[in-house]
Formats: C-alpha cells, sequence, structure tokens
C-alpha cells in the first residue's frame, strides 16, 4: 500500500504541531519558574541576521495549514506582515492550526495528488505539482522553522529535549 497525500502531508504536520505545542508550553513553564519575560523570548533570535522566534512560529503555520490552503487554491505566497503576537497568542497560534488540521478531510487533502500549484514570490511564479510542493518545498520549511523556534527556546535554557521535538510517533498498532 502507499501512502496517501494526507498522511504525507497531514499527518506529518500534526506531529510536529503537536509538538510544537509542547514545547512551547514547557517554555511558558520555564519563563514563569526562572521569572523571565515571555515577551523577551518571542523577539529572540538564533543569529541578529535571522528572523525571531515570532517570525519562526508564524512560518510553521504558514508552511502547514498554509500549504495546504495555498494548494488548494493553486498558488502559494508569502503570507505579509503579520502582527507582533505574544508568547500566548503564538501558542494559540499553533493550537488553533493545529485544531484546523485535525478536522480537514481526507478526502480533500487527498484530493490534492496529481495538482498543480504555483509558489509565487517577488514578481516571480515557480510551477509545482502539489507532491513536488509538499516534499522540496512545504515540509523542508515547516521543519527549519519549528526547528529554529526549538533551538532559541532551547539557547534560552529552557529543557527540553529531541524527543519534545520529535513528538508523538505513528507507532503500527
Amino acid at each position: 500500500m502507499g501512502i496517501s497525500f494526507y498522511d504525507a502531508s497531514v499527518l506529518n504536520y500534526l506531529q510536529t504541531l503537536a509538538a510544537t505545542q509542547g514545547f512551547l508550553d514547557k517554555g511558558f513553564a520555564y519563563c514563569k519558574e526562572m521569572d523571565v519575560d515571555p515577551e523577551e523570548i518571542v523577539e529572540r533570535r538564533v543569529f541578529a541576521d535571522m528572523h525571531p522566534f515570532r517570525f519562526q512560529i508564524h512560518s510553521i503555520v504558514h508552511h502547514s495549514l498554509g500549504a495546504l490552503e495555498g494548494m488548494k487554491a493553486g498558488v502559494f505566497r508569502p503570507p505579509g506582515e503579520k502582527p507582533k503576537h505574544t508568547y500566548a497568542e503564538l501558542q494559540k497560534l499553533v493550537a488553533d492550526t493545529h485544531a484546523t488540521l485535525a478536522n480537514m478531510p481526507r478526502a480533500e487533502v487527498d484530493a490534492l495528488s496529481g495538482k498543480d500549484v504555483v509558489f509565487e514570490i517577488r514578481g516571480t511564479q515557480r510551477p509545482f505539482t502539489c507532491e513536488g510542493f509538499l516534499l522540496s518545498f512545504s515540509l523542508p520549511n515547516f521543519y527549519f522553522h519549528a526547528t529554529t523556534a526549538y533551538d532559541i527556546l532551547r539557547g534560552r535554557g529552557v529543557p527540553i529535549g529531541k524527543r519534545d521535538f520529535l513528538g508523538q510517533q505513528r507507532l503500527k498498532t
């Protein structure tokens, strides 16, 4: 049996979004325990020339739910300017994204297989199949931003590890 488009997209997004919720919760608990303002983390960066934590969280959302919405519409674009969410608002954004994806009908997502999607950026268009977009653009970006958000928290001293990033694995039942 082959893997479905839903399995390759939504199930991967859900696993990492749930893990992200977990390490965001641990980050918030750490801030309370250590008397650190969680808003300091929102603007924190790995390096000065990288985007801040809030951008990483926005990008996790954009490269999961936003990617599927783009594939449905046939065009995916950068999200544009986002509000400067608080730490708690970023947590809610991830939770809401997870909930929306968890309720997305399998048949609706599987129907994207074989369709075309165009990535539009700065006046250029990059044509993809939905499979090529998912596997070579959406998922790599999604994991990059999730990893960077994790790294920012870990670099701040939040006691999280690899298992926190991996989340719940889909074991054979």
